[in-house]
Order: C-alpha cells, then structure tokens, then sequence
C-alpha cells in the first residue's frame, strides 16, 4: 500500500484546527482519515519550528539587503569606469578641452 503524501498547506490547516481546540483531535483525525498519532506528530513539529517562521523572514530580509547593497555597489563602480572611461575618450578624440 502506497504511503499518503500531505501537502505542507494541509497540514497547516489541520494543526491550526487541532490548535482552535474547537473539536477533539480524536474527532479531527476521523473526520481527515488520519490516524491520531500522526496529528500529534504534526502539531508538535509545528510548534517546536514556529519560531523559524520568523527567523527565516528576517533572513530573507538580510540577504536581499546584502544582495541589494552589493548590486549597487557593482553598479557604482561601473559607472565610475564608464565615467572614466568617457573621459579618456574625449580627450583623445580633442572634444574635451581644460
């Protein structure tokens, strides 16, 4: 017999409807065709990795930050050569007078 596979938003609905405490979890593991034990799994995961919800956020945050600021610092430093590089070529072609 093939295993059943859950998808990470299903599971979120049934911890977050074992966590409303509206039902029993006896009643919502029946109700879903799943054994109780495997809620109890699913809930304690739950809970023991929500704070990385935030951390991970936070996270992403920080890397498009740094990503942001190396881009731009790339970017300052080509038009620096572009700018220098301007320069060189009107001096030699004589558009650029001092």
């Amino acid at each position: 017999m093939k295993r059943k596979r859950y998808t990470p938003e299903f599971k979120s609905q049934i911890v977050l409807e074992i966590l409303k405490e509206e039902k029993p979890m006896s009643q919502i593991a029946s109700e879903h065709g799943i054994h109780v034990n495997q809620l109890q799994k699913w809930k304690t995961q739950f809970l023991q990795d929500m704070s990385q919800v935030f951390e991970k956020k936070n996270k992403d945050k920080e890397k498009m930050k740094e990503d942001y600021e190396k881009q731009l610092e790339a970017l300052y430093a080509e038009v620096g050569k572009l700018t220098t590089q301007l320069s060189w070529m009107k001096k030699i072609s004589g558009i650029y007078h001092d």
